[in-house]
């Protein structure tokens, strides 16, 4: 084996099981054949827990060729070098602290004055005029910055060589300051509010007990937290911590009760009968079931002669709303919080519409009332636009409504500083998890109408909780399920295959062609053949990327959406003669690609599933790449390093597609994904489509997938609290 020592770049693709591949800024090698490599980067791939930007490391492997994506340094082993002497000095004298020094001056001051260079340079800065090239004022400047951090210095390095990168330790000395040594002597796993608790977990056990108090104390919180994520829970059994704890941390414990008890008494957890939560979890769902109740409870004015008005409304809106749509805005108007749920073709949309304009009218609001009055949220971009659409009326996430500070992930608006609309209306209620929908109920005043639409068939929050579902079944709010569905034609299926699947009922009828639907059983090998097909003659009848969605349950694998995405940008958006391109890693983005944001940015109020176009790619100012996306008319201009957070949307998975709709879905049901398929995910995938739906694979598959009732419960305890503050 070879091996090269430096630094990671970026990450170009992970698996879930571990499997990167990257970027590598080659330092060092003992390869004769990336000699020419040194300082210049390279493709790498393997297996790994984590790696970080600010280590370095070694990698041991071979230098292999790849088909398809030409020469990489394929990884078999690696370690993270810890800076020692030397290194770690020169890597605090480059590093932001120190003005005037870059990381060739910090080479040469090393060189010079040696490992005691700090030393040195605090007793007799005049030295530091010793190293070649250096000015008086580069001296005083350097020398200045190190006495600012005198205190400190001794502490960053000790912090270095326990293997906290240099962004962590100055993060951690900027936080802690003078209580940081007493932490790192007695617990450092409180260091885990800033640090990844891997990491920690890591540093302690190269010198600590793995079995110690402290460690088990804090593997217990971890645990708590990764049973919360996992399984999206609020809370868990004493038999679910203690396998956990075995499994992840190998920590063998047969009687938990004295941990508990311990974490219970200093507010890390909170224990109710045989219920234990995250403290923080149990006080959300409290402070939600008890805002609802000040909310549900406030006096409140109703709409008067509603059926007059509505027969107003219909005639100026050409529209004849069923007696359940029509129960539902009447509730909507009459009560302090209303629930509107409802599959595809119902008619959710329209109701919304329908609620806006009667408020608006019966409270008669000026276009300047409307704003400061009526509040459209919803939980992703996608779904605000659609609510904006349907409205004529500005429509914003909830995290913006709330001006969430993403370096600080708070609320700018909260319990102390509230949002003054009087009727809040909230679309895709399904997508909440319990810490967003207690930050919005913390944002706004009792005094409110709160009008909550949403479907309880989809996918449940990423997050924790069930808050829909709780708030149905606590049977303590009004709430109206639309049941009729408004067809396209007479032979449109979606929305009755949607029925279907939600009711775990589906008939043979899904194997038969309609006007708006199909279903083609299609082997594994020729997937993704077949898809690009059904694209070309898409095409060929005008349809595009921005009306045609692919839907698929993974990234990896022959049909896995990276995959499809490969081919459907040279079928949707092949190169051309002067379309520029940008290469990052081993992915090409083109002018004109259809692309997906992965992440919230509220700064520049784009958000996690919301789709792009590349509008441009260009230099700037300093020769560096700057690809320009457009979001709607939102152009948001992302660096190089920055596009790790999007993905080319061409296909996506039903996950991501959440919150969204789309004329025409072509979604894969193949047999290789069996494990991954669940009702409501195959229901989700199903209810995006609005004109048109292909699904593509296994019949068998799909079967069974909308049999499996996974995901459909989670252990929550707001439906209890709700209930007792209305007893």
């Amino acid at each position: 084996m070879i091996s090269i020592k430096g630094n990671m770049r970026y990450i170009i693709y992970e698996s879930n099981t571990g499997y990167k591949v990257g970027q590598f800024h080659i330092k060092a090698t003992d390869a004769p054949e990336l000699q020419d490599f040194k300082n210049k980067t390279i493709t790498f791939t393997g297996y790994f827990p984590e790696l970080n930007k600010e280590d370095t490391y070694t990698f041991k492997g071979e230098y292999v060729y790849h088909e398809r994506y030409g020469y990489q340094f394929a990884v078999k082993e690696y370690i993270k070098e810890k800076p020692e002497g030397k290194e770690a000095v020169i890597e605090f004298l480059a590093s932001p602290l120190i003005k005037g020094c870059g990381e060739k001056t910090a080479m040469k001051i090393v060189d010079v004055l040696g490992e005691d260079a700090l030393k040195i340079i605090k007793e007799t800065p005049e030295k530091l005029l010793l190293v070649p090239k250096m000015s008086e004022k580069k001296a005083q400047e350097i020398y200045k910055s190190v006495l600012h951090y005198q205190e400190k210095d001794d502490m960053i390095l000790n912090l270095q060589k326990m293997g906290f990168t240099l962004k962590e330790t100055l993060l951690l000395v900027e936080e802690y300051e003078s209580d940081l040594k007493e932490i790192l002597e007695n617990n450092i796993y409180k260091l885990t509010e800033f640090i990844d608790f891997k990491k920690i977990d890591k540093i302690y056990l190269d010198t600590g007990d793995k079995n110690s108090d402290i460690r088990v104390l804090a593997c217990i919180n971890e645990a708590l937290k990764r049973l919360e994520f996992l399984n999206g829970d609020t809370y868990h059994y004493k038999e679910d911590i203690i396998k956990f704890l075995n499994k992840e941390f190998n920590i063998p414990l047969t009687n938990i009760d004295t941990y508990l008890e311990s974490l219970r008494k200093d507010k890390v957890i909170y224990i109710l009968e045989d219920k234990i939560f995250l403290f923080d979890t149990y006080i959300m769902e409290k402070n939600i079931a008890e805002n609802l109740y000040l909310i549900a409870t406030s006096p409140s004015r109703g709409i008067k002669k509603f059926e007059n008005k509505m027969a107003l409304l219909q005639d100026e809106l050409q529209v004849r709303y069923n007696s359940g749509q029509k129960e539902a805005i009447l509730k909507a108007l009459d009560n302090n919080v209303c629930i509107i749920t409802g599959g595809p073709g119902t008619g959710k949309t329209t109701i919304i519409n329908a609620i806006v304009k009667l408020i608006i009218r019966e409270h008669n609001l000026s276009n300047l009332d409307i704003l400061a009055s009526i509040a459209l949220l919803a939980p992703t971009g996608r779904a605000s636009k659609k609510m904006s659409e349907s409205t004529n009326l500005p429509a914003m996430t909830i995290h913006r409504f709330l001006k969430w500070n993403q370096e600080t992930n708070t609320f700018q608006v909260n319990e102390d500083n509230k949002n003054f609309q009087k009727f809040i209306i909230v679309d895709e209620v399904s997508m909440i998890d319990t810490s967003l929908f207690d930050a919005l109920l913390k944002g706004i005043y009792s005094n409110v109408k709160l009008i909550l639409v949403g479907d309880a068939n989809q996918l449940p929050s990423v997050g924790a909780g069930l808050i829909l579902n709780d708030l149905i079944d606590s049977k303590c709010f009004a709430h109206v399920e639309l049941s009729e569905i408004y067809r396209q034609s007479a032979n449109s299926y979606i929305p009755d295959l949607a029925k279907e699947i939600r009711e775990y009922n589906v008939t043979t009828n899904f194997l038969e062609q309609k006007d708006d639907y199909n279903f083609l059983n299609v082997d594994n090998s020729k997937i993704k053949d077949t898809i690009r097909q059904i694209c070309l003659m898409s095409k060929e009848k005008g349809l595009d990327e921005k009306t045609l969605q692919i839907l698929a349950p993974m990234y990896k694998g022959e049909n896995g959406i990276d995959n499809l995405n490969f081919v459907l940008q040279n079928l949707f958006n092949p190169k051309e003669d002067g379309k520029k391109e940008i290469k990052i890693g081993d992915v090409i983005y083109r002018v004109k690609d259809k692309v997906l944001q992965l992440v919230n940015d509220p700064d520049n109020n784009v958000y996690n599933g919301d789709i792009g176009y590349i509008h441009k790619i260009e230099k700037d100012g300093n020769n560096k790449d700057v690809v320009t996306i457009d979001f709607d008319g939102n152009y948001i201009e992302y660096k190089k390093d920055d596009m790790i957070n999007v993905k080319h949307a061409y296909a996506m998975t039903i996950h991501k597609s959440q919150g969204s709709e789309f004329n025409h879905v072509i979604m894969i049901v193949s047999s290789s994904y069996r494990k991954m398929l669940y009702n409501k995910l195959i229901y989700t995938g199903v209810s995006r489509a609005k004109k048109s739906l292909v699904i593509i694979g296994s019949p068998n598959s799909f079967l069974e997938a909308t049999k499996n009732s996974y995901s459909t419960k989670r252990k929550t305890n707001l439906k209890q609290m709700i209930m007792n503050n209305f007893v």
